[in-house]
């Protein structure tokens, strides 16, 4: 290697020594603003959260009595606790096992059937695909309540108003899962990988499930936490479906325990509606944390090429 080879690559080669040695290593830039804005949206998520589980360990007097982000003199938390699982013949527990099954069939189907239109959408041609392209974008513009009113008069006149069904099947239907997972399918999932398997003798079955499965792993999370979201908050479509409180999910029926608090004599549950609050956003809290690092291990391992 000649003088001027040498001469022309060390600036280059030794770069970083040099910026070592003189202590000027990059490192991230902090921005003042920036920290104060997700500061303030940090306080902003946390002082509601705060508010409930100090108010949640109140009793009834004290929560009337005492300043709202303060403990009362008594930490009832876990009596409140008792008297909401029991009250009106434990049919909070009721209301948890109904927003379960909610969930569970709704919000997992949903992500099922979103797996399945997403994959066959990004790695199948057939003719209309942009047809269905642009029905699927429409459809995630149009709110969900828009479409109650009618998808109420068209079950009650099949009959199944009042039952699990009316809130089960729409929630199904999840235009957002389905073009979230048609777009990372068809970045996650390479074309070579899936001519691999078929020339291994793979079926498409087992090629789906086996080799492309494991990759879309990070978009079936977030679209399974959006859906689950959705349906576990999802307020005004059981609200007009159901009449029975036996089937109401928890968000329904708390409100009508808040309801019942504001009326003369009933304000004696209030401390129950704030403490049924707080149970019913735990097992939220819950599936977000467990279901945190399947999404970031998902999207580490694809994030390095070799």
């Amino acid at each position: 290697m000649t003088t001027t080879s040498l001469i022309t690559l060390t600036p280059n080669a030794t770069r970083g020594q040099h910026r070592a040695r003189l202590g000027t290593v990059d490192r991230p830039r902090r921005s003042l603003l920036l920290t104060v804005l997700t500061g303030i949206v940090l306080v902003y998520s946390l002082v509601p959260l705060v508010w409930l589980f100090i108010n949640s360990s109140k009793t009834q007097g004290d929560l009337l009595s005492t300043f709202g982000l303060w403990f009362g003199g008594d930490f009832a938390l876990f009596d409140n606790i008792s008297r909401t699982l029991t009250y009106d013949d434990g049919i909070f527990l009721r209301w948890f096992a109904n927003t379960l099954l909610y969930v569970g069939a709704g919000a997992g189907g949903a992500t099922l059937l979103s797996i399945l239109g997403g994959y066959a959408l990004a790695k199948f041609a057939f003719p209309g695909k942009k047809v269905v392209f642009a029905v699927i974008i429409g459809a995630v513009a149009v709110p969900g309540t828009a479409l109650a009113v009618p998808t109420f008069l068209m079950f009650s006149e099949m009959g199944i108003t009042n039952t699990p069904w009316s809130v089960i099947i729409p929630s199904l239907i999840s235009p957002f899962g389905l073009y979230l997972m048609w777009t990372f399918a068809s970045e996650a999932i390479p074309t070579d990988l899936m001519e691999a398997a078929r020339i291994d003798g793979a079926g498409e079955l087992r090629t789906f499930w086996q080799v492309c499965m494991p990759l879309l792993a990070p978009g079936t999370i977030t679209v399974l936490l959006f859906t689950m979201v959705a349906t576990w908050n999802n307020y005004f479509l059981p609200l007009i479906m159901l009449r029975d409180a036996d089937w109401y999910p928890l968000i329904i029926g708390l409100n009508q325990w808040n309801s019942q608090a504001a009326t003369a004599g009933g304000e004696a549950i209030f401390n129950l509606v704030i403490t049924g609050s707080l149970l019913t956003i735990v097992p939220l809290i819950v599936a977000f944390l467990f279901m945190q690092r399947y999404w970031q291990s998902g999207l580490a391992a694809g994030s390095v090429k070799e």
